[in-house]
Order: C-alpha cells, then structure tokens, then sequence
C-alpha cells in the first residue's frame, strides 16, 4: 500500500514541476503538459510494477496509459497534418 501513496506522490510533485517550469517559461501548453505528464506516468508504473505480481492499482493504470497513449498518437497525428497543410 505504501508503494501506491508514493507513486500517486511522485507523479503530483512531477506534475507540479512541469507546471512551475511552464509558468517560470510564460508557455502554458496543455498538449505539452500532457506528454510530460504521460512520460511521468509511464516512469511511475514501471518503477512501482514488480516482476511477478501486478497490484490491482497498477492494471489500472496501464488502461489509463493506454488511453494516454492513443491521445498521444491523436496529438502527433494533427501535429503531422498541421505540417503538411503549409
């Protein structure tokens, strides 16, 4: 149970700096601030997961990692027709 309270931690404190570091750069971008934060969560789970058993809080996640990662793909998608549109 300790392991969850700490990677929930972790990703608010990563969550926080990214923010800090967006507000101290006079840039808020949500698309940014969503890959930084998928990147934290990825680091997160893969830290916290062991190599035998799964706790039921990390299954969870890696559905909420799934679906990161298809808004992800939609991002990089647009960003592609937004290039090829000039």
């Amino acid at each position: 149970m300790q392991k969850k309270h700490l990677s929930v931690t972790v990703l608010a404190a990563w969550s926080f700096v990214v923010i800090a570091f967006m507000v101290l750069a006079r840039t808020l971008n949500l698309e940014i601030f969503f890959v930084l934060w998928l990147i934290g969560v990825l680091v997160v789970v893969e830290l916290a997961s062991g190599h035998f058993v799964t706790p039921r809080h990390l299954q969870v996640q890696k559905l909420v990692i799934a679906a990161g990662v298809i808004l992800f793909g939609a991002i990089v998608a647009r960003k592609v027709l937004e290039i090829l549109a000039r």
